[in-house]
């Protein structure tokens, strides 16, 4: 599924906090600082919305290479507690 093409029930905002996590950043704050000015959202709030976003099956419809990454980085963190 290209871009372009909406996912029924997958909000402009969720699609847009997967469009930056397939994004690469340089360094530190270049992503919180992109969080802010392209979404407006603060970054504590943008991780909460990208962990209910990982779980949803829209959002692995919509784009599974980068759900499926972030799940198994999110599953590799929580092993490691």
């Amino acid at each position: 599924m290209d871009e372009e093409t909406p996912v029924r029930g997958l909000g402009s905002r969720e699609q847009s906090i997967l469009a930056l996590e397939r994004r690469g950043f340089p360094g530190p704050g270049v992503k919180e600082r992109a969080i802010r000015e392209e979404l407006g959202l603060s970054p504590v709030r943008y991780y909460q919305l990208l962990n209910a976003l990982l779980d949803d099956p829209r959002a692995l419809a919509h784009d599974p290479v980068t759900v499926n990454r972030l799940r198994r980085i999110r599953e590799k963190r929580r092993t490691e507690r």
